[in-house]
């Protein structure tokens, strides 16, 4: 094992800015060339490190369509890498992209890289209702030579009878997972909000000291768990501030190299930070609706506990923790499957998470590098580990990061991740496309329109021969509230079909 051929990340860059005025708000490309210049810049190299650059990795950007985005990003740098590369949808990708390079880097298959993301939802959305267009590059046609790669796991999240019942988009999604979650636990719905209450209000805090968080604001338990109009239900049991902050102007970046790359560009080694291990996983079986347990997320354990292995540490030597916090289901099932206990004392981020700090489309991840390296910097000798998940609970990776070098007995890079990612067979739950009939409540949820209506019950109920199917409530206000009322795990009733959707009548 060449030492110096070892990983390490050498620079970060961060961007959150809020331009009322969509006309003179930053494109992505202004973003992702902000954020590079950065993390050149926290690294002490500049525009040298910039044009060592062989690898330049994207995570994609959903709130603008464009083509060839790392094209775009190198003519704008000025640079020529010999290789580009764009993940698809999946807020894992950063780290898999992480993961991934640095194994590159170990192997002398790659040298200097750079791993950025960013999204715009923010300026979209206003110069939407303003009926403004904006001026921003779209394609990449003729830019640079060669190819882009698509790297990162790419199939369809959903199946039809999902999406045909509500189930399109992921804050209709993880309430089922939180609601089978709780039903597991066997906590009351009033229990089981003072928890989440309890789990969220100190991510705000953090949130609060973070200077490119987006809601940079403290708010109690109370506040995050009472529907109010200005914290109104989501999706049950979720109110709009347990949702992931999607409508943000952010980006992030990280350069990694090997020590030697570093060393000839002057980086200072208090500057670095040391890739210890990562691991990556996809969910076996990959449809929501098909997998045995929604209360567990074994990719998490899977990817998590890859990573651990390849660094050669355990859970409880981590010092530092940013759980992937789309929603809290996310957090609260990656905390059972790393064996964090509820009342663990680490806080679970170090942004302020994703409901807080911000979720920039697939970027979110390179936000926590950064906040993780900055602290490892100011913390020396401490580890730190970051989770990422795609779609829901789809796809996992995890990296872990230390101030310090990875110690000389920790086992060989590549040794171990592979073989523990590897998902076993788990059979999958046969699936109904309609049925009629007795069933029961595996889990469900209750969508709000933005006046704090009901306005659709969704439940995924399990046959008596075994198979499940997605499944809708009557819409009349008074089943809805009972729906979001009680608790409806286990509870039996009948399906029918009306007008091509699967219906459940409680008894």
């Amino acid at each position: 094992m060449d030492p110096e051929r070892m990983p390490v990340l050498v620079g970060v860059g961060q961007w959150s800015e809020r331009r009322d005025d969509p006309a003179a708000a930053a494109s992505p490309i202004e973003i992702l060339t902000a954020v590079a210049q950065r993390a050149a810049e926290d690294a002490g190299a500049g525009k040298a490190l910039l044009e060592s650059l062989d690898t330049l990795a994207l995570s994609a950007v959903i709130g603008w369509p464009m083509r060839d985005t790392p094209a775009l990003l190198a003519a704008a740098l000025g640079i020529a890498p010999r290789r580009r590369i764009e993940t698809p949808v999946g807020g894992n990708g950063p780290l898999a992209l992480v993961n991934r390079l640095a194994r590159e880097i170990h192997a002398g298959a790659c040298d200097t890289a750079l791993i950025g993301g960013c999204d715009v939802f923010f300026s979209m959305l206003r110069a939407r209702k303003r009926g403004a267009k904006l001026a921003w590059p779209t394609g990449a046609r003729g830019l640079g030579h060669g190819r882009t790669e698509s790297w990162g796991e790419d199939r369809p999240p959903l199946l039809d009878v999902e999406k045909r019942h509500g189930l399109v988009a992921p804050a209709m999604v993880y309430p089922l997972f939180e609601n089978a979650w709780r039903a597991r636990r066997g906590w009351s719905l009033a229990e089981h909000r003072r928890r989440l209450g309890a789990l969220l209000a100190p991510m705000t805090c953090v949130a609060a000291a973070n200077p490119y968080a987006w809601f940079p604001i403290r708010r109690s338990a109370d506040a995050i768990t009472t529907p109010t109009p200005d914290n109104r239900m989501v999706a049950f049991p979720y109110t709009k501030y347990m949702n992931a902050v999607l409508a943000v102007d952010q980006g992030a970046a990280v350069i990694l190299c090997s020590r030697a790359r570093a060393r000839a560009l002057g980086i200072p080694a208090a500057r670095w930070v040391h890739w210890w291990g990562g691991g990556d996983a996809a969910e076996q079986p990959w449809h929501v609706i098909e997998r045995p347990d929604l209360s567990r997320a074994p990719a998490i354990a899977r990817a998590g506990g890859a990573a651990l292995a390849e660094a050669g540490v355990a859970i409880g030597d981590i010092e530092h923790l940013d759980l992937y916090s789309c929603f809290p289901s996310a957090v609260q099932l990656a905390r059972d499957a790393l064996g964090i206990a509820d009342d663990d004392p680490r806080p679970v981020t170090l942004t302020g998470g994703l409901p807080y700090a911000g979720g920039p489309g697939n970027a979110y991840t390179l936000h926590a590098l950064a906040c993780a390296a900055e602290r490892l910097r100011a913390e020396p000798g401490t580890k730190a580990l970051c989770t990422g998940v795609g779609w829901f609970l789809s796809k996992l990776s995890a990296t872990v990061l230390s101030s310090v070098p990875r110690p000389a007995n920790a086992p060989a890079i590549g040794s171990v991740s592979a073989a523990s990612a590897t998902a076993g067979e788990i059979p999958p739950v046969l699936i109904a496309d309609t049925a009629d009939g007795p069933a029961t409540v595996d889990t469900y949820t209750v969508l709000f329109d933005r006046s704090g209506a009901p306005t659709r019950g969704i439940v995924l109920t399990r046959l008596p021969d075994g198979r499940r199917t997605a499944a809708n409530t009557r819409a009349e206000p008074a089943l809805l509230e009972a729906f979001a009322a009680e608790e409806q795990i286990g509870r039996s009733g009948r399906l029918h079909e009306a007008d091509g959707l699967n219906v459940f009548d409680p008894d």
